[in-house]
């Protein structure tokens, strides 16, 4: 998978978090609170950048995966991880979209380098499963046992609805650590 891409889906999982940035910072603006000015104006076109980079990379990941022919499975067994995800990111956003002052020079400087840290970290470990971004789309995460060539293997995969064990589906697997499953 290409850098770009891999950025891309890391950014895609803040979408949340930036949109939340945003809206705070309109809102204070609208309250008279700060007025435009140079690190408002820059931060506002930064996170927007950073949104439609997440969005286009992801909405181009998942046509590409959902295109693939991938394999055939037979599921064996399901466990729907989307909390295990989701809230970990949540308290995040929180931290962030409540507590931080992004207005502030010192702020903004410590959020993107927070922020690299988490990219880092995510894009080498492959984390591209852990994506709350996706569960507001109506995608789930599950943790899956599935049946192909007569062995039993694990993945976690994204599905939008729900599994049924003993269905066939189709495993679209092509980049690494980023699997989802259609009605087969």
């Amino acid at each position: 998978m290409k850098i770009i891409n891999k950025i891309g889906l890391f950014l895609s999982a803040f979408i949340p978090l930036f949109l939340l940035l945003i809206l705070k910072e309109l809102i204070e603006i609208i309250n008279g609170n700060w007025t435009f000015n140079f690190l408002n104006s820059f931060l506002l076109i930064i996170l927007i950048t950073f949104i439609l980079i997440g969005v286009i990379c992801l909405t181009t990941s998942i046509r590409y995966l959902q295109q693939y022919n991938g394999q055939e499975i037979k599921l064996v067994s399901k466990q729907n991880t989307t909390d295990q995800n989701f809230l970990g990111y949540f308290s995040l956003f929180v931290l962030f979209a409540v507590s931080f002052e992004i207005e502030m020079f010192s702020m903004a400087i410590i959020f993107f380098i927070v922020l690299i840290l988490i990219g880092v970290v995510y894009i080498k470990n492959d984390m591209y499963f852990i994506n709350p971004f996706l569960n507001i789309l109506g995608y789930s995460f599950y943790k899956v046992e599935y049946l192909i060539n007569d062995k039993i293997l694990t993945a976690t995969v994204f599905f939008k609805g729900k599994l049924a064990e003993g269905e066939k589906y189709t495993l679209c697997d092509k980049y690494s650590n980023l699997f989802f499953l259609k009605k087969h």
